[in-house]
């Protein structure tokens, strides 16, 4: 007991250092990012193939808050079509921006995204085999379950895996599934690159789309299983916090500050795993969000995890319902696969913190 008061205390002078990086009061950003958020949907739902007006988008809104049907065309757009896809954009980035900060704690590395552990590259070949064994030897109806089903056992199972041999192998954990994750993401590519070369012209295309992301098929269902993921998550994000704030000392020093730092890997990589796992089973591969929110967050707010995890939810659901809406609306009546959107935002980004990184380390 007395351990662990004296890690808080350590732990809050630890932050009390870094507060000096911040540059938005958290309360302020918080409301920022709310109201932008709502500001931002309501452009969301109003716009597309058949622009509405946002009066009109308003209208049909409260009219399905009250319960009553949506009559009007314009209320079956948003209510049975835009409102779902934007309610999984919302959801899909807050998980991946999330998984992100958590992945990004335990490894203590701002560079350090999801697909670290394999989880994204396990649910690619999961859903790439399923895709390929449907077009070929199953003929199905249930094949609106069986992807997101594979997807995500591809994720968990790979995932697993990665774990398993970082615990087996003696020495630094986190070094040893660092290095099993590049071993299984190479892996996991050749596979889906042989899987390919063996798909005719129609399942290379779906195949293809799939891996470059897509809320275009998302509905009412999709968004029930995501946000009850979601909320599972957000349950743990109390305990989570001081333990994660406790990492960026070190293991060792969390240690000896009392927390078990085994279990607080296992947890961060189950749940990382299953946030990932689901976003990947219902829209695909979209990356960079994971690494590119968290540290925006943190560039913002400083790395106190109490504030940074509720931060990248916002920021990072935010943050993917304008790069559907620009998937949606920059070709249209075409749609961009949501993937290349977010690779244009995050690559660039991503050059920019390696140069920033490089530069305060005197390389």
């Amino acid at each position: 007991m007395c351990s662990l008061s004296i890690g808080h205390i350590y732990i809050d002078i630890h932050h009390m250092k870094l507060a000096k990086h911040r540059r938005i009061p958290p309360f302020w950003l918080f409301s920022l990012l709310s109201g932008g958020m709502v500001g931002i949907s309501l452009a969301y739902l109003s716009s597309g193939v058949m622009s509405i007006d946002m009066t009109q988008t308003a209208s049909a809104l409260l009219n399905g808050l009250m319960g009553n049907e949506p009559v009007s065309q314009a209320g079956l757009i948003v209510w049975d079509i835009r409102l779902p896809r934007a309610l999984t954009a919302l959801i899909i980035g807050a998980l991946l921006s999330l998984c992100g900060a958590l992945t990004q704690g335990l490894f203590r590395n701002p560079l350090a995204d999801p697909g670290l552990i394999g989880v994204s590259s396990g649910s690619a070949l999961g859903a790439t085999l399923s895709i390929f064994l449907m077009g070929t030897l199953i003929d199905t109806s249930w094949s609106h379950l069986i992807l997101p089903a594979s997807a995500f056992l591809g994720g968990c199972l790979v995932t697993w895996i990665v774990y398993r041999i970082g615990m087996s192998v003696s020495g630094n954990v986190l070094v040893s599934m660092l290095l099993a994750g590049v071993a299984i993401n190479a892996l996991a590519a050749a596979a889906i690159h042989y899987i390919s070369y063996l798909s005719d012209d129609g399942l290379l295309r779906n195949i293809t789309f799939w891996l470059m992301g897509s809320l275009s098929s998302a509905g009412w269902w999709d968004c029930a299983v995501l946000f009850a993921v979601m909320v599972f998550i957000l349950c743990w994000l109390p305990y989570l916090s001081t333990p994660l704030n406790a990492l960026l000392l070190g293991e060792s020093e969390a240690r000896h500050l009392g927390f078990s730092v085994d279990k607080i890997r296992l947890c961060i990589v189950i749940l990382v795993a299953l946030g990932v796992g689901t976003s990947v089973a219902f829209v695909g591969v979209v990356g960079f969000v994971g690494l590119v929110v968290p540290h925006c967050v943190r560039m913002l707010i400083g790395p106190d995890h109490h504030r940074l995890l509720w931060g990248c939810v916002l920021l990072g659901g935010l943050f993917l319902l304008l790069a559907d809406w620009l998937a949606r609306t920059l070709v249209v009546p075409a749609e961009l696969p949501l993937g290349i959107v977010t690779a244009i935002v995050g690559g660039p980004f991503f050059i920019f913190l390696i140069v920033t990184r490089s530069r305060e380390a005197g390389l």
